[in-house]
């Protein structure tokens, strides 16, 4: 992980909370998961930046280093993406939507529903490994429109700017080679998978490993995954035997891998559309919504593993929400 700004920004925040759990519920985070992104900035600088105990959070040496640092640089950058945000506005045509992507089904039911609705806008993408940089971009005006995702107990953050809502919640499945032994059965237990090598994805700040951790440690274990992959490297390293990992459920089998529900799908993820309230989709959202949920359900159909699963497990996920989302929680 590199250090990004809105690590500064949390580091400042607990700061000026004085204690994780004020800071917390500033950030709109919880207290265990503002504790694990701390740790996480605290191995990128090298050292404990507070010293966390009866008194609070209070600043160690290395704290009192960063932290004037920080506070210098934040407003720089909080000028710089304002400035850019308004040169941008003043000097884009009127009809450029851009678009984002956090890796799932949905981008091209977006792009194609913002056509539509659009007739001669330009249509741009940009895609990111986590939600969150996205949701940023969508509450400083940087993109319209966005493909978000979330799980359960760590969903997105609310923004004033922004309109967050479900599209279609979903089991994670399991991604074996397709020569393991487990992929003989039709689905896999947990507890049998968790003493296997894995492949896992980056730790981003969208939490989903700490989703995931939380769920593994019921097993009482924690995978061994000696290999960080993702996109077509981890599919490679899956194929070759190396190891196991997760994947969404509408993934796509391909030569050498194996998608298997988990049994009892301990482990679910969340898609979620995000748009400006004040952006040329705001009046459309119904309607982009609907066309999105439609795309979701052709994607079901075209993944043999998540279309037999949904034939077992007819009443999941159900239509409900705006504008017909789908949604099993």
């Amino acid at each position: 992980m590199d250090l990004e700004v809105r690590h500064l920004r949390v580091i400042c925040a607990i700061a000026e909370a004085g204690s994780l759990t004020r800071a917390a519920a500033s950030l709109r985070m919880t207290q265990p998961g503002l504790s694990a992104q701390l740790r996480r900035i605290e191995a990128m600088l090298g050292g404990a930046i507070f010293d966390r105990g009866q008194a609070g959070a209070v600043p160690t040496a290395l704290g009192e280093l960063v932290l004037p640092r920080a506070r210098a640089i934040l407003p720089g950058i909080d000028g710089l993406l304002s400035d850019t945000v308004r040169a941008a506005r003043c000097g884009t045509t009127p009809g450029r939507i851009r678009l984002g992507s956090a890796g799932a089904p949905l981008l091209t039911e977006l792009i194609v529903a913002t056509r539509e609705l659009i007739p001669g806008a330009e249509v741009t993408t940009r895609c990111r490994r986590s939600p969150s940089p996205l949701l940023d971009d969508l509450a400083a005006g940087r993109l319209e429109a966005a493909v978000l995702g979330d799980n359960p107990g760590h969903e997105l953050p609310p923004r004033e700017a922004v309109v967050l809502c479900p599209v279609a919640t979903e089991p994670v499945f399991a991604l074996l080679p397709s020569a393991h032994p487990l992929a003989a059965g039709d689905e896999v237990r947990l507890e049998e998978l968790i003493g296997e090598d894995w492949a896992l994805p980056h730790p981003d700040g969208d939490r989903t490993r700490e989703y995931w951790s939380s769920v593994f440690s019921r097993t009482g274990r924690q995978p061994h995954a000696p290999y960080e992959a993702e996109g077509q490297q981890l599919i490679d390293v899956v194929r070759a035997g190396l190891a196991v990992s997760l994947c969404q459920a509408t993934f796509t089998e391909v030569p050498g891998v194996a998608v298997r529900p988990l049994f009892r799908s301990p482990l679910w993820y969340r898609h979620v559309l995000g748009w400006r309230r004040d952006g040329p989709l705001a009046a459309h959202g119904d309607v982009v919504v609907r066309r999105v949920a439609e795309g979701y359900l052709a994607a079901c159909a075209a993944a043999p593993a998540y279309a037999r699963w949904r034939r077992r497990h007819p009443e999941l996920p159900r239509l409900s929400g705006r504008a017909g989302g789908l949604t099993a929680w």
